[in-house]
């Protein structure tokens, strides 16, 4: 009976002396460096295409637009337009009264024959010397006259119809038949607004950029979120010394009408854009007393670096001086980093799968 139990005692000493070993061999192995550094997250320094343009607010004006009124005094005989209507050039509008006229032109026009027969037979008789130089003179300067006079009653009788000098819309009209108008006095307003015009100030820092044809983009409060275009068609010759700015025309589509003159438009002026455009995320920017620096990632460690900023698009910022394609700047993290700080890049998260999104339900 005492075999087996130091045959026990023998077995449980090897397990023991085992173990002992084993834990030594653990122990003797160096435990794995840490990582040093300053955990951060970086964005490479990529190349794409910016759109360089500047903003403005203008206001919208009819291509062409004019008060129709009278040259001539009258009373209106007949209108034959209504109101908000689109006339074609050349159509009537108003007629006045002119009967009077009318009457002195018939008088002038048989005036006009009587003198031209005159001035006929004058000039036979002066083949035939029987009246002098000055009587044919007399007799031609006569007729002249009277041609003079029945041009002028044309006239006169030509302003009491009164047309549309263009096409266009009609806006409210100011008389009605039978008042009795003075000369110059409104009727109504022509306005023709198929093409809208648009003038707008930029500042002079941009006028060595500026150019006819440049692309423009129209907002007006009244459709919001839609954009009209345009282009600019005219620059003013002078800078306005009051405010440094200069002034611009453009003409913008207007197609059903819907635009109008006299609204107020926030106006981008497209100056060009740049194809090969060095461009980071906007949050890799660090300010410091008016200048603008990011941190490269160079051989493990933080570098700070200036920059020169240029045109901003949402997320992104254009760098005109300091970084280069392909180099490393920290997005995040920058705020305890100093100029030559050890700093790990962390990795981005990749994008959760199917089964990962089924799990994360699961658990919750």
């Amino acid at each position: 009976m005492l075999k087996p139990s130091m045959n026990l005692k023998r077995a449980c000493g090897f397990a023991l002396s085992g173990l002992l070993v084993l834990g030594a061999v653990v122990q003797a192995q160096p435990p794995k460096p840490k990582p040093t550094g300053l955990p951060v997250k970086a964005a490479p320094v990529r190349v794409g295409t910016v759109t360089h343009d500047v903003s403005a607010v203008g206001t919208l004006l009819a291509n062409e637009s004019v008060m129709i009124r009278p040259e001539v005094a009258g009373r209106v005989a007949a209108i034959h337009f209504n109101e908000g209507q689109a006339v074609a050039a050349g159509a009537r509008l108003v007629d006045l009264d002119a009967a009077e006229v009318r009457a002195q032109l018939d008088a002038s026009r048989a005036d006009e024959r009587l003198t031209q027969q005159r001035a006929e037979r004058a000039a036979e008789l002066f083949t035939k010397n029987f009246i002098s130089q000055q009587a044919l003179e007399d007799a031609r300067e006569a007729y002249k006259k009277a041609t003079a006079q029945r041009q002028e009653n044309e006239a006169r009788v030509a302003k009491a119809d009164i047309r549309a000098p263009f096409a266009g819309m009609v806006g409210l009209r100011q008389v009605s038949a039978g008042a009795y108008l003075k000369a110059g006095e409104d009727i109504v307003r022509l306005d023709k607004i198929d093409v809208m015009k648009l003038d707008f100030r930029v500042p002079e820092v941009y006028l060595g950029k500026i150019r006819r044809d440049q692309p423009v983009a129209v907002r007006v409060d009244a459709f919001p979120g839609e954009r009209f275009a345009g282009r600019v068609y005219a620059i003013e010759t002078a800078v306005d010394e009051k405010t440094r700015t200069v002034l611009l025309r453009g003409r913008v589509e207007n197609r059903g009408v819907r635009l109008r003159p006299g609204m107020f438009a926030r106006v981008t002026l497209e100056l060009g854009a740049n194809e090969k455009a060095v461009l980071i995320p906007e949050q890799a920017i660090v300010p410091r007393g008016g200048r603008n620096f990011v941190f490269r990632v160079v051989d493990g460690r933080a570098a700070l670096t200036e920059v020169a900023l240029g045109a901003r698009t949402p997320g992104q910022v254009e760098i005109v001086k300091g970084l280069k394609p392909g180099e490393q700047v920290v997005t995040d993290g920058q705020i305890k980093l100093q100029d030559g700080v050890p700093v790990i890049v962390l990795p981005d998260k990749p994008p959760p799968t199917a089964a990962t999104a089924k799990e994360n339900q699961k658990s919750n």
